[in-house]
């Protein structure tokens, strides 16, 4: 027997952590019942709902790359009719969530999975799973604010973890910066940059736990290599 979370994030439904949000929301029923945080079932006797929908291990374990481009939601469906990152997974007959989430304003490298277990490991911060974005700003930040970058900042009464923090050069009229961070907080690059006095302009993750967006156009997405999941586990958990 497992708990409820757990099994939900097995079933490839979703990430552990919003396996708890489902159900504290009580839209998971056990066996007929409004389900609890915490509560154990059992695969072969046990009836799980979601939303009235029976849910049952995932048959294949699938990871996919996706290039997400701007105006898309990070989510499996939105409240206001938004096109979702899901809408673009053309021909995926398994049914995956992304991995952490992009802002809608946002594009790059976007997971996506069934593999709850694993999911739930990158998402969470003690892994230290680093992600690398590329920031545009209209002007060049001085040494203080670069340093201020890579050393901390504080965001909601909290300083930001150490960052990597490259200056790559003028493109198109504005300044492009490369910088690797190994937390997840809401909107924490755009917020990070605000706090030394720049406003971001466009930004892009290039990278997340080793593995490359590469030459993937926005929008198109591929399977990952059994490689490049092994390396998921083993470099990183």
């Amino acid at each position: 027997m497992v708990r409820l979370q757990k099994y939900l994030a097995d079933c490839g439904v979703c990430s552990r952590r919003k396996a708890e949000e489902l159900i504290a929301a009580g839209r998971v029923q056990v066996n007929s019942k409004r389900a609890e945080i915490g509560v154990r079932v059992d695969s072969a006797r046990d009836k799980v709902l979601l939303d009235g929908n029976p849910v049952k291990p995932a048959a294949n374990r699938v990871w996919i790359m996706l290039n997400k481009p701007e105006c898309y939601i990070t989510s499996a469906k939105d409240q206001f009719g938004r096109a979702t990152v899901l809408d673009l997974l053309h021909g995926v007959e398994e049914r995956v969530f992304p991995v952490g989430r992009l802002d809608y304003d946002t594009s790059g490298l976007l997971l996506l999975t069934n593999d709850g277990e694993l999911a739930n490991k990158l998402m969470h911060p003690s892994y230290n799973v680093e992600k690398v974005y590329l920031v545009s700003v209209k002007q060049l930040p001085n040494d203080s604010a670069l340093a201020s970058l890579a050393n901390g900042v504080e965001i909601d009464g909290k300083i930001t973890r150490p960052a990597n923090v490259r200056v790559i050069g003028e493109v198109n009229g504005l300044i492009n910066i490369e910088i690797g961070i190994k937390e997840g907080r809401n909107r924490i690059i755009r917020k990070m940059f605000v706090a030394v006095g720049h406003e971001v302009m466009v930004l892009k993750r290039l990278s997340l736990g080793g593995l490359q967006l590469g030459n993937i156009e926005k929008g198109e997405f591929r399977y990952l290599t059994e490689q490049e999941v092994q390396g998921l586990f083993v470099t990183q958990l």
